[in-house]
């Protein structure tokens, strides 16, 4: 092992527990009472997360994400279902006895403390002998790009080793599990980016199961090895960042993640695991069917596709792929891409992104008829349009 390596804080991550999922919940379902109502914020949620896993619960404001971070760490107590740690039960124990840790938003680092006594803290709390506390904050510093720093105090830091601090400090006690409520969110946009990828470093160099909370795509999509899209209190879609954006399950998923096309059609052929589509005058849309989904002939469905997944032309691309015929409404040049925005013959409001080529011309003008066309695979049927 070399000097910038460091094992992981679990040890012999191969061993058979490690089988057990690190987090369980099992219909976990939070109410609360308030003026003669009960409001569900959690609604029969079922969750496998593994050992060594970054997981993460997206979803916008008020959809439960929270209150479900807030039942793994024991600050509030399911309505109905369990809670597992490691395969046992943890429903009813209180937090200081869950052997998990949380950051916050704001760090609550103690002002008047070095850097080195903030993540010293909880060690000397649990009376660990000297060396170790040295050993082990010295080697935590190092692993979250702070050594040189120990003797500074919060206030000499910028906001970015702030947050390193403070992970630094959940870390150093070698919990099972860490569990970060939207940590990154009081940083600057290119500071946040930048801590993203840090984040998902010092979770894989250290080895412990993070789980995420963001109402941010970008950071979901950026750290994590799966995530559960959460509305409305319910897990609409559990799955890799690449299964979740490629292939959104619902309405509500395509349009939460990313920037997503919503197209509906009638349905003029069906069979083989796939559908044929009229979309207006001369559009074609041909969508795979995922198990479970049927569509008979006649049918109005809705489906999505991405916008970087779409060719712009002026001309018909004939048979093979899928096309519509519009009118283009706005072109917003972005430096690295070019957006189009074009109006279907059927009314449909479709984004198209191009990525600029060197001394590239726009492809299509504000007024231009242009014909939108994709490959076959990268249309996804989410349901009825009625």
């Amino acid at each position: 092992m070399t000097e910038t390596q460091h094992a992981p804080l679990r040890d012999d991550p191969g061993r058979a527990e490690d089988a057990v999922p690190a987090i369980e919940l099992a219909g976990v379902r939070k109410e609360y009472h308030a003026y003669g109502e009960t409001v569900a914020a959690v609604r029969e949620v079922d969750l496998a997360i593994a050992q060594g896993e970054f997981f993460s619960l997206l979803g916008p404001s008020g959809c439960g994400k929270t209150t479900t971070m807030r039942m793994i760490a024991g600050f509030e107590e399911p309505t109905a279902g369990e809670v597992y740690l490691h395969g046992d039960s943890v429903t009813g124990v209180p937090a200081n006895k869950r052997d998990v840790n949380m950051v916050f938003q704001s760090y609550a680092l103690f002002p008047h403390m070095s850097v080195f006594e903030n993540v010293a803290f909880g060690l000397r709390r649990r009376r660990t002998p000297k060396a170790e506390i040295t050993e082990r904050v010295t080697e935590m510093l190092e692993i979250v790009d702070l050594t040189g720093r120990e003797k500074r105090r919060p206030t000499e830091l910028s906001g970015g080793q702030q947050q390193r601090v403070a992970l630094a400090r959940a870390l150093v006690n070698r919990p099972r599990a860490l569990l970060l409520d939207e940590p990154l969110g009081a940083l600057d946009l290119k500071l946040r980016q930048a801590m993203q990828v840090e984040l998902k470093r010092i979770q894989r160099e250290v080895g412990i199961t993070f789980v995420y909370v963001t109402h941010d795509q970008g950071e979901a999509l950026t750290m994590s090895d799966r995530i559960a899209v959460m509305n409305d209190g319910l897990v609409e879609q559990l799955g890799t960042p690449r299964e979740i954006y490629e292939r959104p399950a619902s309405k509500f998923v395509a349009g939460f993640i990313g920037t997503s096309n919503l197209l509906s059609g009638d349905a003029v052929e069906t069979g083989d695991g796939r559908a044929v589509l009229k979309h207006g005058d001369g559009g074609c849309i041909e969508v795979a069917l995922r198990e479970g989904q049927s569509v008979a002939t006649g049918d109005k469905v809705e489906l999505t596709v991405r916008p970087e997944k779409m060719q712009i032309t002026p001309d018909d691309p004939g048979d093979g792929l899928c096309r519509v015929h519009g009118t283009v409404s706005e072109v917003v040049y972005l430096g690295t891409s070019t957006n189009y925005n074009v109006t279907t013959n059927a009314g449909a409001d479709v984004v198209v992104f191009v990525q600029n080529a060197m001394n590239a011309e726009d492809v299509a003008r504000r007024g231009d008829a242009v014909w939108l066309s994709w490959e076959p695979q990268h249309s996804y049927l989410i349901g009825s349009a009625v």
